[in-house]
């Protein structure tokens, strides 16, 4: 990460350490305070913080809404982890293991609440549409969690409803988290739609990035095991692409699916991947995606050396190993 970004990365971490939780009852606050504490890219609130620097204001004007983002991120990733039945979260035991399911899920509903107080300190003409984007991001969001596992168990569903579920899942909280700082430097309603086309172009390479490391990356810097997906059954952007090239024969496909010995799936499938090479159309997609994200930043009226960060984020969000 460039030393911008990391500097930012950097910033954001002292503040989330820096949160004053109580201590009692510690099964609710301990949980919070380890999760936050597991590190991560803070891609999200960078965006926040980014997004208010953009249109002129000091990027410390938005840090509690970046806090608020990245606190709420935090809380999906609890309640993923226990729908997922995850053991490990960036090589660390998931909260539910390292506790159980009722504390993980109390503490993911707690973290909601402290999101919100973060969220809700700025000036009071600016609340209301803070209140609205971070609603409306954070109920999507869980659309897109509500399509996620409603899909796993089809058999397959088109790229296009699947791109859609990963624009909700994942890249709505990008955009959301970039408006927050925009709304925060009293950014335009048009800014604020491109703010947010650029964040979700951005995101929908950053999702297909990330099915395609959990296929092709490597275990020990993805920081998950390889070929997760494909365990859990779940259908990516690369199982649907691989569909679709199948044509009339991708019950080849489903039948390496259904193969109940999960190494010997993990294998079958990705022998299919490789002879299709899926992982060349990912690639692909990426491109054109994150081609579109730098499009729309070329045209959005904001500081221009705040745009060039913005264009090394892309870069480094398809460039990155983990």
């Amino acid at each position: 990460m460039d030393s911008y970004l990391n500097k930012l990365r950097v910033e954001i971490e002292e503040h989330l350490s820096s949160i004053d939780l109580p201590s009692d009852p510690a099964n609710l606050y301990e949980p919070i305070e380890y999760m936050l504490s597991l590190g991560g890219k803070r891609i999200r609130p960078i965006l926040t913080l980014i997004g208010c620097e953009l249109f002129g204001k000091p990027y410390s004007n938005a840090m509690d809404q970046a806090l608020a983002v990245e606190i709420f991120h935090n809380f999906t990733l609890v309640h993923d982890d226990i729908m997922d039945s995850a053991e490990v979260r960036r090589n660390l035991p998931t909260v539910h293991k390292k506790w159980d399911v009722n504390i993980a899920l109390l503490s993911g509903d707690g973290m909601i609440v402290i999101a919100y107080q973060h969220l809700f300190k700025a000036q009071n003409d600016k609340l209301k549409k803070l209140a609205d984007v971070f609603s409306k991001t954070a109920l999507e969001v869980c659309e897109g969690q509500q399509y996620d596992m409603d899909y796993a168990s089809y058999e397959t569903v088109s790229l296009s409803s699947y791109l859609e579920m990963i624009r909700l899942k994942t890249a709505v909280l990008l955009g959301g988290a970039m408006q927050l700082g925009a709304i925060v430097a009293d950014a335009s309603e048009k800014q604020l739609e491109q703010v947010q086309h650029f964040a979700e172009s951005m995101g929908l390479a950053f999702q297909i990035k990330d099915d395609y490391l959990d296929s092709f990356g490597d275990q020990d810097s993805f920081g998950k095991e390889i070929g997760g997906d494909i365990r859990e059954g779940k259908r990516t952007w690369l199982t649907l692409k691989a569909f679709e090239l199948l044509g009339d024969d991708n019950q080849r496909l489903l039948d390496a699916y259904s193969i109940t010995d999960i190494a010997k799936r993990v294998d079958a499938v990705m022998a299919i991947y490789n002879e299709l090479d899926v992982k060349g159309c990912a690639e692909k997609e990426i491109a054109r995606y994150s081609d579109d994200s730098l499009k729309t930043l070329a045209n959005i009226e904001g500081e221009e050396n705040v745009k060039s960060k913005l264009s090394a984020l892309v870069h480094y969000l398809i460039d990155r190993e983990n």
